[in-house]
């Protein structure tokens, strides 16, 4: 690759509590609407918690009876959310082995592991499904993607709880980069509704406990923010290097001009601002920008007492009060591992379209966020730059930045 040469984006797709679609999803995030859902099952009335953001359409309708039978539900959201992507992007034809395959997860096949577990206790070993494996596996995600691609230039797996969708795309930026990829297919996927992982979240105090209004639970930076909601979904992009997609004739949405992952060494799940700064000083380096050049922030922001404070501690040391600050989990939820993908997506049609989507339920600001947070009404502007941050448990701290085409 030539030196300075960009990565640009040239493809997205999604599937999320709110759109089926890339296009469905940015359209409802600048509607406002919300994806959260009261938990209406029977298994939920033992939980202490009572809503969640499920997809708004089911990956199998998209897909074959095998696939629909034979894949881990975060395995089929790879797949559709892949196959958007793929067909935005004009269907690159690309040396296979010049294409690289990264789709982060934090959990994988979990709801086969608890599934399959379930039918070992009440059947015993010979009622287990042969498919158990391959549907478990945290890479499952991304090997099905390469495998459906064609792609040859490796399959990998980031596993960085809520930040592995944005590490898939720093490192498929790295990739393209270093010279070992012409295209990458990257980002994040999650699916974990279950009523195991429900309760577990809910014993560490991360999930808000509130039952009534759903829509209106996942409410960041506000003052009556109680614990995230969980989500589920996918969102990824397609990376190409700026000259193979100019060759071609590619659409680009916009550049990834930076990205950095850290690591805060400090606590398990505590936020720790000091490591999000390093993150977020780091990938402006890596960009070439400087505070001042930000005029978008799309904020982690997963509406948690102590999380919303530690990022805003750290935007506001990192690049100061000057831009606008969108928080899409207050409608999606929280995606976990696909999170930071589609918080990228989000960044990166923000810069592409104007304007910047208003933080649904932030009906009172809490005083200790001292930053331009968008609300009432989504915020127009004309931006060369934005910032997406994505944080997990673990100490992991991914800050990318994108620039436009405007």
């Amino acid at each position: 690759m030539p030196e300075n040469e960009a990565v640009v984006v040239t493809g997205a797709g999604a599937t999320t509590p709110v759109g089926g679609d890339a296009a469905a999803t940015w359209a409802a995030l600048l509607a406002g609407t919300s994806g959260v859902r009261a938990l209406t099952q029977e298994w939920a009335e033992e939980l202490p918690v009572h809503v969640a953001a499920p997809l708004a359409h089911e990956p199998t309708e998209e897909l074959s009876r095998v696939e629909a039978r034979t894949l881990d539900r975060v395995e089929q959201i790879a797949l559709v959310a892949a196959r958007q992507a793929w067909r935005d992007a004009g269907a690159p034809e690309a040396d296979p082995v010049r294409i690289a395959v990264v789709i982060g997860t934090g959990t994988g096949g979990v709801l086969t592991t608890l599934g399959q577990d379930d039918v070992f206790e009440r059947s015993g070993a010979r009622k287990l499904s042969p498919h158990t494996v391959p549907m478990l596996m945290p890479n499952g995600p991304a090997a099905r993607v390469s495998m459906d691609l064609g792609a040859k230039g490796g399959a990998r797996t980031p596993v960085s709880a809520c930040a592995s969708g944005a590490e898939a795309l720093a490192l498929g930026l790295d990739l393209i980069r270093a010279g070992r990829a012409d295209v990458a297919v990257a980002g994040g996927v999650e699916a974990c509704l279950h009523p195991f992982t429900l309760a577990a979240f809910a014993q560490m105090k991360a999930l808000s406990p509130r039952a009534d209004d759903p829509e209106s639970v996942s409410r960041p930076f506000d003052t009556a923010r109680s614990g995230f909601v969980m989500g589920e979904g996918g969102c990824v992009l397609v990376l190409e290097r700026a000259g193979f997609a100019r060759a071609r004739g590619a659409r680009v949405l916009g550049t990834l001009a930076g990205a950095a992952v850290g690591s805060s060494a400090d606590h398990i799940t505590a936020s720790d601002a000091a490591g999000q700064v390093a993150a977020i000083e780091l990938a402006l380096r890596d960009a070439g920008l400087g505070p001042r050049d930000i005029g978008h922030v799309h904020a982690h922001a997963t509406s948690t007492p102590s999380g919303d404070l530690a990022e805003a501690a750290a935007v506001r040391q990192a690049i100061g009060d000057h831009a606008p600050v969108s928080a899409t989990k207050s409608m999606t939820g929280h995606m976990l591992g696909a999170s930071g993908a589609l918080g990228a997506l989000s960044a990166l049609l923000t810069l592409r379209d104007g304007v910047a989507p208003a933080v649904r339920n932030l009906d009172d600001l809490d005083p200790a966020v001292d930053l331009d947070v968008v609300r009432g009404e989504n915020r127009t502007g004309s931006w060369h730059a934005a910032l997406a941050n994505s944080f997990g448990f673990g100490g992991h701290n991914v800050s990318l930045v994108f620039t436009g085409n405007r």
